[in-house]
């Protein structure tokens, strides 16, 4: 999954399959804010579960 583009904002995941954890790293203008960090299971974290934690992002923040 590339990275998301909201507001001014870029959100890239990464995440690693053996350990079972990623991040979002959050961008805005270039300017590192912050990283968000999640879990998940499979092969691969769910699309929607990236979306969702995005959107968390943003409607928290007022994005």
């Amino acid at each position: 999954m590339g990275a998301i583009e909201r507001g001014g904002y870029r959100f890239e995941p990464e995440y690693s399959v053996i350990e079972q954890n990623g991040a979002i790293h959050i961008y805005k203008q270039g300017e590192f804010v912050e990283e968000v960090r999640f879990s998940f299971s499979g092969k691969f974290p769910e699309p929607g579960q990236i979306d969702e934690i995005v959107e968390d992002y943003c409607e928290s923040r007022g994005i």
